[in-house]
């Protein structure tokens, strides 16, 4: 363990948001535009232990925690059990916790389903699809992070205007901890040639006309050649969960 790791707090383990804000300064100012995944995580592994970062992941694919696991082994994969996954999903996330060195985290939110439709009324992804992901997505998801100094995303900079400018490292303010997204500067196809390239699970929807796979209800296919996640909440005008807003 360095010694930026080891000034943690000894009551939570976890540095102080001043002194996480100043490492993910730094971070963005060493590391350039453009640097690899590789030298992302590697700047990670120097500067935060294994059990300080945890990896997001929609389980489309396994790319992001196969990365991060080839440096930080063990690392904590974070999976937003919303109750609304495709079977496919499911059983990706399966696949993942089988056959890569991670550990996946199921992160739930505070009611289930059947619960939720008890209070709010069913099918409040119909209603309120911005409500829904607040209650299945980002709450459980910052309820879980608070846990951590660092979570790395699979935010890329082509699959939509508002992530064009996407950082390799920045200061989560909403969350209070930093960010990383490793793979911004990658394309969708070099995602599927990694994949293939390293034999790793991979979503069957994606090859299904899903390039971008959210809930069930709220993810439709996408027409060759448009944008990739035109397919998230088609027919209203939400472009965003909610998590990197």
């Amino acid at each position: 363990m360095t010694e930026t790791q080891a000034a943690a707090d000894p009551a939570t383990g976890l540095r102080s948001h001043d002194q996480l804000k100043a490492l993910a300064e730094a971070g963005a100012a060493e590391l350039d535009w453009n640097a690899s995944a590789k030298d992302v995580i590697a700047w990670v592994a120097k500067n935060f232990a294994t059990g300080a970062a945890a990896v997001a992941c929609s389980m489309a694919d396994a790319v992001l925690p196969a990365l991060v696991a080839d440096q930080l082994p063990g690392v904590d994969v974070l999976f937003l059990d919303t109750g609304y996954h495709f079977p496919e999903t499911y059983a990706t996330r399966n696949e993942v916790a089988e056959n890569l060195h991670v550990n996946v985290v199921d992160v739930l939110p505070l009611n289930t389903v059947a619960e939720q439709d008890s209070l709010l009324g069913k099918d409040l992804f119909a209603r309120d699809p911005a409500q829904c992901c607040a209650l299945r997505k980002v709450e459980p998801l910052h309820r879980t992070l608070q846990g951590y100094e660092l979570w790395f995303t699979g935010v890329r900079r082509d699959e939509a205007p508002t992530r064009t400018n996407t950082p390799l490292v920045v200061w989560d303010e909403k969350n209070g901890l930093v960010k990383v997204n490793p793979v911004a500067d990658w394309s969708y196809e070099d995602l599927i040639t990694y994949s293939d390239d390293n034999l790793l699970p991979v979503n069957p929807l994606l090859s299904q006309g899903y390039p971008s796979i959210g809930c069930a209800p709220c993810t439709k296919k996408v027409a060759p050649g448009a944008d990739p996640r035109s397919g998230r909440w088609a027919g209203t005008s939400k472009t965003e969960c909610g998590l990197h807003v």
